[in-house]
């Protein structure tokens, strides 16, 4: 077999160049470009092999290894985890600054390729700098905190490993059932190490995500279940967009008379004007949802692990006949809460279900219940989100002017905080894939980095971003990027004074207003903070607005814009759209004030409807 002598940095580059995939009919590169920022552990090696293939591999520049990441992921979801993105960073604080954003990948089952700088394999110069230590395993380094939030950990200690983990760490990022994200910790003296690594190892793959096909089984019990119930309900998860089975989950639902709920994750995998669309389920959803949820006897989960603000904490499904039926392509997922699995892809399997039901549909009069919630839902979220004179605006009135103003291809982006409870709700997808937030991790900062990924992947559509204060003042230097990479994102800064949603919790939960909000901290020299200002600083353009009516205008003018746009507008702390679901957090149970014991009572009340065995 013909070798060619490489240096492992080299070698990584090259290969994960030759990496193809097919995405609607078309090949494109698998890995789409890298993020970088470059130190000691990163530059001499790995940085030059990067800049010697930039026309093939192309870097961008990052200015904090968190938000290049969080882009990537973002980038990774919006292409539906078909294409990868790769971050480098140097050993010491560089590398740890990316494991927050390991774990949003880790959480939400989205791939990116982790290459961080390490120590030095041959441990001559030990200790280097920004080494951490562990005097009783000289083995474990910083870049070991990877391990917790990645689905595949490997430090690379000889130049020859590459050929094993490397196909296994694209495997496991093309896999849809373990799809997550991989770090490859690159030791300083072994990416400039050379080898003779085989000709095959460099020539071109062409990768296609496989489909499995769920047992059949499986498939006979699940259907025998949803025949003898007489109210059921679809949850439509992420895995629907990954599996690209939003045709199917109509279909579905059509066929067989059975209203579509969405988890946040999942929300625009079906358009508001779908005759079986209910809008959000859980935590975060719309009572049309979730007074259905109460009721159901049966929910069909697809493609959703299910978490907490899904299920009102488990206490959301009331009816004492309750039964779960999970689609998952992910066997841990699919057996989650005592549920009749289905594990397959998401597209396959509805189809085989739909054959296994042959003719059966829901009663009518469920499906007529679920349009009276809806409507009333709907009335109530376009009462409240409408035009207003009100001297602070709320969240669902800022979301509410953007939306109506809003083309149906425009996509909004959340994460975190209560924008992304608000904004689920108004924000009613006119067209598929027209919502994108950051709900597994819940991860401040997300709100632009995420944009501008998502902006990468879809540079025809207008993005907008919804971030609090809070957020803003937390990450921001993406504006800067999306300025000099000229990919213009509109950004809606809602200003609260600090973190209101947080607030919100400590007052329902009987405490005291306390370093949530700015003027409950302790500051004492308080300065208001001109948003628009600083962001024209980054370059962009800025404008802070006093009302609604301005809003919308402002927003006319940004969409006419060529460049990143920043509106910032002064909202209502306290104002909020109505909650329906429980959600169970700490709770005293030992009240100190009269609000604790209502707080308590209330959490007991929730708690003693929670599904048991779960």
């Amino acid at each position: 077999m013909k070798k060619i002598k490489l240096t492992c940095a080299y070698a990584i580059v090259k290969h994960l160049i030759s990496q193809k995939i097919l995405i609607d009919g078309k090949k494109e590169a698998l890995f789409a470009g890298a993020f970088g920022i470059f130190g000691h552990g990163n530059v001499a090696c790995l940085g030059q092999a990067l800049q010697e293939n930039q026309k093939e591999l192309p870097t961008w520049r990052g200015h904090h290894e968190q938000n290049m990441a969080l882009t990537g992921i973002a980038y990774a979801r919006a292409k539906r985890r078909k294409q990868i993105f790769v971050a480098t960073s140097s050993v010491g604080p560089g590398s740890t600054n990316m494991v927050t954003a390991a774990a949003v990948a880790m959480s939400n089952r989205l791939p990116i390729l982790f290459l961080p700088g390490d120590t030095y394999a041959n441990r001559m110069p030990d200790p280097v700098l920004q080494q951490v230590e562990h005097f009783n395993n000289p083995g474990i380094t910083q870049n070991d905190a990877f391990k917790a939030v990645t689905k595949y950990f490997d430090r690379i200690t000889r130049p020859e490993q590459i050929l094993q983990t490397l196909p296994q760490a694209i495997q496991i990022m093309l896999d849809p059932a373990d799809c997550g994200p991989v770090c490859l910790s690159l030791s300083q003296d072994v990416q400039g190490e050379v080898f003779d690594y085989p000709e095959e190892f460099f020539k071109e793959k062409n990768h296609a995500i496989r489909r499995p096909r769920p047992d059949d089984h499986q498939i006979k019990l699940a259907a025998e279940k949803i025949k003898r119930t007489k109210c059921p309900i679809i949850i439509s998860g992420g895995g629907v967009f990954y599996s690209d089975a939003m045709d199917e989950l109509g279909n579905f639902a059509t066929k067989h008379n059975i209203p579509v709920t969405q988890t946040v994750m999942g929300y625009s995998t079906m358009k508001k004007d779908h005759p079986y669309f209910v809008g959000p389920i859980g935590g975060l959803g719309g009572k049309a949802a979730n007074n259905l949820a109460k009721q159901t006897d049966m929910a069909i989960a697809v493609g959703t692990k299910l978490g907490d603000f899904t299920t009102g904490s488990w206490a959301n499904f009331e009816n004492s006949t309750f039964q779960l039926v999970s689609i998952n392509v992910a066997r841990f997922d699919a057996n989650k809460h005592l549920a009749q699995s289905v594990i397959g892809d998401a597209k396959v399997s509805l189809k085989e279900l739909s054959l296994a039901l042959g003719n059966w549909k829901a009663p009518d009069n469920w499906y007529k219940k679920s349009r009276t919630e809806l409507k009333a839902w709907n009335e109530y979220i376009d009462k409240e989100s409408g035009p207003t004179n009100q001297k602070l605006p709320s969240y669902a009135h800022t979301v509410g002017a953007i939306y109506r103003k809003a083309s149906p291809h425009d996509i909004a982006v959340t994460a975190a905080g209560g924008l992304v409870g608000e904004s689920v709700q108004i924000w009613r997808p006119k067209e598929l894939n027209t919502y994108e937030t950051e709900w597994g991790f819940s991860c401040m900062g997300y709100e632009i980095s995420g944009a501008l990924g998502i902006k990468m992947a879809n540079p025809d559509k207008e993005v907008i971003s919804f971030v609090g204060d809070g957020s803003y003042l937390l990450q921001n230097s993406d504006i800067y990027s999306s300025v000099i990479t000229d990919h213009k994102l509109i950004i809606i800064v809602c200003d609260n004074g600090g973190h209101a949603v947080i607030n919100r919790l400590q007052l329902f939960k009987g405490g005291k207003e306390f370093n949530c909000q700015f003027n409950s901290s302790k500051n004492t020299k308080l300065v208001n903070v001109n948003f628009a200002k600083h962001a024209e600083s980054l370059g962009a353009t800025g404008e802070e607005v006093d009302s609604i009516a301005d809003l919308e205008k402002a927003f006319e003018r940004a969409k006419k814009s060529k460049k990143t746009y920043v509106i910032s507008i002064k909202t209502h702390a306290y104002q909020w759209l109505e909650g329906s679901a429980y959600w169970e957090s700490p709770t005293l149970e030992l009240p100190t004030t009269k609000e604790n014991k209502k707080a308590l009572e209330e959490h007991r009340v929730g708690k003693s409807k929670q599904r048991q065995g779960v």
